[in-house]
């Protein structure tokens, strides 16, 4: 395909992603409320158990109206991502062959239900998180953590972004074993560092006593991560009996004799 014709489809794909952002935004801007009033339910509750004073604030006559367009705009690019991704993929896939357009949605169709397991993870965890860092404010009605408004944002959309993230590892390590980069048996050697890895970022997001959340947190990631070890255990054993069986075969090529006829000819 030419450059012009590349350049072309590429504005295509970017204004029909833009246009499916317009109802992502516009939702967005309605659940923009109540989605800040859970996420600032954490907030309210160590207000009463503590009897402290922890809130928002917004600094600036328009720091309200700013950052409920951003996040607004945040929640409309995460609504709309089933188009855009498929915009994305269908940009790249006419560079690919067959079978690579095949493991490339079988990555994408993995890949997006995973993210937002691992969003809603991060929502579980989010209140425990709140509860045990503002845990070193003093008690007492003489004590008062007053969080900046955009701060507390960003690192919530962080830490689930973050877990999303995490949520997303077993695709990049099956991708890698896919194309021979990394063998299955290699992963399983590292798993007690990953035991350990997942139960201290599981410790940090469900500190204190809460060891079910603990639990529910580094369960799943667990069983996603040797779920994929055993997923490219098995495709080194399917790609070792495939290889044995070409090696077999070109060595049974070589081992027959070339016709006298041939040989004349030569």
């Amino acid at each position: 395909m030419p450059l012009k014709e590349h350049l072309i489809e590429a504005r295509n794909r970017l204004f029909k992603s833009a246009l499916a952002m317009i109802p992502g935004v516009i939702l967005g801007w309605i659940i923009y409320d109540p989605l800040l009033y859970a996420l600032t339910q954490p907030l309210r509750d160590i207000s009463q158990e503590r009897n402290i004073v922890a809130t928002l604030n917004f600094q600036g006559v328009t720091t309200s109206f700013d950052l409920k367009i951003q996040i607004t705009l945040i929640l409309g690019l995460i609504i709309a991502s089933p188009v855009w991704i498929y915009q994305l993929w269908a940009f790249i896939t006419p560079g690919l062959t067959k079978k690579e357009r095949r493991y490339s949605l079988g990555y994408m169709f993995a890949s997006v239900p995973l993210f937002l397991a691992g969003i809603y993870a991060g929502w579980v965890v989010w209140p425990n998180i709140v509860k045990a860092l503002t845990s070193f404010t003093p008690s007492g009605s003489e004590s008062a953590n007053i969080i900046t408004a955009l701060e507390y944002l960003q690192f919530a959309m962080q830490l689930m972004l973050f877990m999303g993230a995490a949520f997303l590892v077993p695709v990049l390590l099956f991708a890698l074993n896919a194309v021979g980069i990394v063998r299955g048996k290699t992963y399983l050697k590292a798993w007690r560092f990953t035991i350990l890895g997942v139960t201290i970022v599981s410790a940090m997001a469900a500190p204190g006593s809460d060891v079910m959340s603990m639990f529910f947190l580094g369960a799943p990631l667990l069983i996603l991560y040797f779920g994929a070890i055993g997923l490219c255990i098995l495709n080194d054993k399917r790609r070792d009996r495939k290889d044995a069986k070409k090696l077999k075969e070109s060595e049974v090529l070589a081992d027959v004799a070339t016709p006298s006829k041939d040989l004349e000819i030569l």
